[in-house]
Formats: C-alpha cells, structure tokens, sequence
C-alpha cells in the first residue's frame, strides 16, 4: 500500500465532488501542493476570469495525494489550444507550443513546468501509428478517456473542487491500477497504456488489476501500431523506476516483451552455465537490481543511470545464440558477450536510441566478461592498462556491471570474485597514479610524429601513432627520447621490410 494513504474508508471530508470523499490529511495535501506552486491558483483565476474552467490533473493530483510535489503541473480546461496560448503570453516566462495538435501548451513560470491540454480524447485507427485527437466540452469527458483511474482525478481551480467520478482516491489507497472504463476500450483508445501500466507499477509500486492485465495480454500485438520513439520513453520510464523488475516481469508475462524487447523473454528459456539460477531470465533481473544498488558507489551520484541499466539488462542476451551442449551435461555460452554486443546495437537502434546510448551499452555488453581472465591477480600490468583502456569512460560503469553479475548464492565463491575485483581496482587506482592511467596516450603525438619521419598527415601517421600507443600500454612511459628512438628503429625496419 502507498505510504501515507488510509487502509479504511476516507474519513469525512472537507472537499467532496461526485461522490469521492477526501480525508482530513488527503485535502490538506492538496491545499499543500496549491500553498507550494501558487501560480496554480492563479492561473485558475486567469482562466476564469476569461470564462473558461481549470483544472488540476492527472498524475500532479496523484502524487499530491502521495505527498509528492513536483515541479511539473499539468492542467485541463475547456479552453482551445489558441485561446490558452491568448491566456498565457505575457503571463508565462516561456511558452512553447510544440504539442498544440494534441491541445497542449507549455509554459514555464519561475521553477515551474506546466502543461495545459484542452479537454480531449484519443482514437487509434487499427493501422494507424498516430491518434485522431478530438476536443471535448466537459471535464467528465476529459477524464474517462485518462489511462488508469489513479490519474483520473482533478482539482477544479480556482475554487479547488475535488472531482474524482471513477473512484480513483480508493484504487490509490489499495494501491490498483484500473482504467477508468472497460480495459480493452482503453487500451484500444491508445495501445501504449500497455506499456504504461508496466512503467506506473514500476513506479509506484501498485498491483495491476487482473482485468487489466487479461486484456495486456490479449491485446499485446496491438502494441505493433505505435512508433518506437513512444516505446523507447515507456521503457526508459520504467527502467529508470525504483522497481523496474516488477514492470519487466509484467512485460514479460503479458508477451507484450516479445513485442518490443522479444530478447528479454526468451532468456527464460536458458539455464546458465553455473545451473544456479532458475534460467538466465532471473539471473539477469537480478543482475539488474544488484547494478541499481551500485548506482551511488564509485563516481555514481545515485541518480538512476539508463546506460548501466540497460547494459544490466541486455548484457546476456547472445546467451540463447550461443548455447551448446557439452558433453557430461554441461552448458556453454562461448562468445556470448560479442554476439551480445551487436543484438544490442540492433535493438537499440530499433527502438530509436541515441547512437552514443548504443556504443556506451553494446561496449559494456561485450566487455562484462573480460575481468574474468583476472582470475587471483594473474594479469599483467599491460593487461591492465589495456582492460582501462577499452573501457575508456565506461570504465566505473564497466566496474559495477561485473560487480553485478556475481548472483551465485555460493558465499564463498561471491567473496572470492569480490576480493578478486577489489585486487584489480587496486591496481588499476595504482597505475593511474604512476601513469595517469584514464588519459592513456602515446609519448608523442601526431605533429611530432611526422616532423621526426619527415611524412605528411596519411595512413602511416596513424600506424606510427598506433605502434607508440602498443608500446606505452605495453611498457608504461617511456619519455620523448626513448620513445622517438623506438619509432626511428620500427620506421627504418618498416621501409625495409
């Protein structure tokens, strides 16, 4: 159950509408939320004052109810997009109109982000990637068309009017997650309120009503019609929740996983090499929860990090490509983590991410097994500089992920792979202090390199670049004179050869 939500019947209230009664402790949080972000009433004032209704919706009045303020408001009225936009210039620092075919408007107002989106509602055609939006006249209309009845609640402002017509206040307090009408119209409406309904358990925490869930999984192919850009912000959302497994684990039951991530399911299918977990499907969403509790160590701030995340996510995924049956019984993955690396990068790509998101994930990918070469320490200062070096910036991300992936329940095999890693990022602390290890570069660089072989920019520069770097990972610093030295000797050998 939500913190702070009562687990009876809402006592008597002091803001009653439709029916929906707010406890004592309830109303006052929404006069808090209308005490810290003043505009709001304002703003409701403006609107009125101009004939139009206001009101404060959705998830600002959800997590007002959680006691979670926000710097994001969102609004509804009856106002058209350009009757808001007459309303708002002058009155907000920026305003943006991006969203205006789908009746929104942004504002920003001192600290403050604020949508306001003209009552409306949403219809997929079957085939279609993109809504026909209508524009409504009533705020009931506005708010049966909202995904879950938790979101389906509003503050009419300026006279803060609680409305809440689905019983939204009471599914918060059980902690559900219903629609407001039947699951499969919802769901038909907008098919990504699939994916919505795995991010806001994440999120929150709450249950998804088995209704809902019944349709998630009847419907799940409906999830073909939306773009890859609204999928990739559902799964960032719910990666970067506080409990991502429990949106993944939804995903994944409901086949809406084979849709949009089908790698994920078919982990299930696959035991690991070390038969201690169930399959690599759990191995791999723990290795997930272990990486989100590294977040704050090393150069981490805390704050969730989708690379890692991802990386966590994905980083056995060549796992079912690569399987082999040893004899006696075993198993193996051989190279999993290459063929890993370019499944990532293909759907990544797919889901439309960044390209320095799918180089940072896919490298983490294919590195994660390599400190197992390491063993008790057996690796040579070279190796090391060439393990810092291929992680490049990665490398304290790269750190947590390997860290991560130890889920064997074996408490003495897990302490030794622990004291085995502490050894290596030991050394590696040693070596940058010797060496300045994270900005690993040749003794010379290119100009110097071409005045002493008297060559011009070209092919062989960078060969002469590439044989000082060897070197330097090679033998640590050489200095300038030792250094030119070397490459004197490789170039006469060179033209020689």
């Amino acid at each position: 159950m939500p913190p702070g939500l009562p687990a009876s019947e809402p006592a008597p209230a002091s803001v009653v509408a439709d029916g929906a009664a707010l406890s004592e402790q309830q109303a006052e949080r929404v006069r808090e939320i209308l005490r810290a972000y003043p505009v709001a009433v304002q703003l409701g004032e403006r609107f009125q004052a101009a004939g139009f209704t206001l009101a404060l919706v959705g998830g600002s009045v959800r997590d007002a109810l959680l006691g979670r303020l926000g710097n994001d408001l969102d609004f509804t009225t009856d106002a058209r997009p350009q009757e808001i936009l007459k309303l708002v210039k002058g009155w907000g620092e920026a305003v943006w109109d991006v969203g205006i075919a789908f009746g929104t408007v942004g504002v920003r107002k001192h600290d403050l982000q604020i949508e306001i989106t003209t009552y409306r509602s949403e219809l997929y055609d079957r085939n279609s990637r993109k809504p026909e939006v209508s524009f409504g006249d009533t705020i009931a209309e506005d708010l049966v068309r909202r995904d879950f009845t938790v979101n389906a609640m509003a503050v009419k402002l300026p006279e803060v009017e609680f409305v809440d017509p689905h019983r939204g206040l009471v599914d918060l307090a059980a902690g559900v997650l219903r629609t407001p009408g039947t699951p499969e119209a919802s769901f038909s409406d907008d098919p990504l309120r699939m994916l919505r309904a795995a991010r806001f358990a994440a999120q929150l925490d709450f249950e998804v009503a088995p209704e809902v869930v019944a349709a998630m999984t009847d419907m799940a192919d409906r999830i073909e019609i939306v773009s890859a850009e609204r999928i990739q912000g559902e799964l960032n959302k719910l990666l970067l929740s506080a409990h991502p497994r429990k949106g993944l684990t939804l995903l994944v039951d409901t086949g809406l996983a084979d849709r949009v991530m089908p790698e994920l399911p078919a982990l299930r299918l696959e035991r690991d090499e070390h038969h201690r977990h169930k399959d690599v499907y759990e191995h791999t969403l723990t290795v997930l929860e272990q990486a989100i509790d590294l977040e704050s160590t090393g150069a981490g701030d805390g704050k969730p990090d989708l690379t890692l995340r991802l990386a966590a996510l994905l980083h056995d995924i060549g796992k079912p490509r690569t399987r082999r049956f040893e004899p006696g019984g075993g198993v193996s993955f051989h190279h999993h983590e290459l063929v890993g690396a370019k499944m990532t990068k293909k759907r990544l790509r797919e889901l439309k991410y960044s390209n320095e998101l799918i180089a940072d994930v896919s490298r983490l990918v294919e590195l994660h097994l390599r400190f197992h070469g390491y063993g008790t320490g057996e690796w040579t200062d070279s190796a090391v500089r060439r393990y810092v070096r291929d992680a490049g910036p990665l490398l304290d991300r790269l750190h947590k992920l390997t860290r991560s992936d130890c889920t064997t329940r074996n408490k003495k095999k897990a302490a030794a792979l622990s004291r085995s890693y502490d050894g290596l990022e030991q050394r590696i602390g040693q070596l940058q202090e010797q060496e300045e290890l994270d900005a690993i570069r040749p003794d010379l660089n290119g100009d110097q390199i071409m005045a002493l072989l008297g060559i011009k920019p070209g092919r062989e520069v960078g060969e002469a670049y590439k044989f000082l770097l060897e070197l330097r990972l090679e033998h640590g610093p050489l200095g300038e004179e030792a250094a030119s030295e070397a490459l004197r000797q490789w170039w006469d050998e060179k033209r020689h050869a």
